[in-house]
């Protein structure tokens, strides 16, 4: 993308809304120099930090990237969403707050189901072969999830996530890998834990 054009955008559609360069700093969590430069063309806007700016001005990060003239324009881009990575997780954040994303993948609105979703990455061989290390796993933000489902799952006082599968048996709440070679864990007391999300897919990428 050319980020000066991707500026210009920006600055139109806040001129049209009435939101000062101050406001949409204010807004977005930056600070007024900071979007003078993306004005001027002195600083670059990063990918990341569109679907802030799409949120504040209530478009999509597609008309940001290439204008609005194009979002019914179906074989010239199908629309896509920014889809949040998290990585470590803030305690005491939000979910999805900005301190817990590592990057964006971008999907087709259509192929999405509804509600709120996240990525995650799989690290390690734990859900092997069904989830393989490095996966980018795809997750609908839900509090629960049916016996056998992969969940998402905060552990370690709420500041990791962890992708396993979810065994309920005589009011017990079981973690458990899908690799026979590491160890399943019961949610207690000594060991809490609280589901975030439900997997509903993952992408591999080579």
């Amino acid at each position: 993308m050319k980020s000066i054009e991707v500026a210009k955008r920006i600055e139109k559609i806040a001129e049209e809304k009435g939101i000062s360069g101050a406001e949409l700093a204010r807004r977005v969590g930056t600070d007024r120099s900071t979007i003078t430069r993306y004005y001027k063309g002195t600083r670059k806007i990063s990918m990341e930090e569109l679907p802030k700016f799409a949120e504040v001005l209530e478009v999509d990060v597609i008309e940001l990237l290439f204008g609005s003239e194009i979002k019914n324009i179906s074989t010239i881009s199908e629309e896509k969403i920014a889809i949040p990575v998290l990585g470590k997780i803030a305690c005491g954040e939000p979910i999805l707050a900005k301190e817990n994303i590592e990057s964006y993948i971008y999907k087709p609105v259509d192929s999405l189901p509804s509600g709120e979703i996240f990525a995650l990455q799989a690290k390690g061989d734990s859900m092997e072969p069904t989830i393989p290390d490095g996966a980018i796993v795809l997750l609908r933000v839900q509090p629960e999830v049916e016996n056998g489902e992969i969940a998402a799952v905060l552990v370690n006082g709420d500041e990791e996530a962890t992708l396993k599968r979810i065994r309920k048996e005589n009011g017990f709440i079981w973690l458990v890998p899908d690799n026979p070679k590491h160890e399943l864990k019961q949610i207690t007391e000594d060991y809490p834990a609280r589901i975030i999300g439900k997997a509903i897919s993952y992408e591999k990428f080579l």
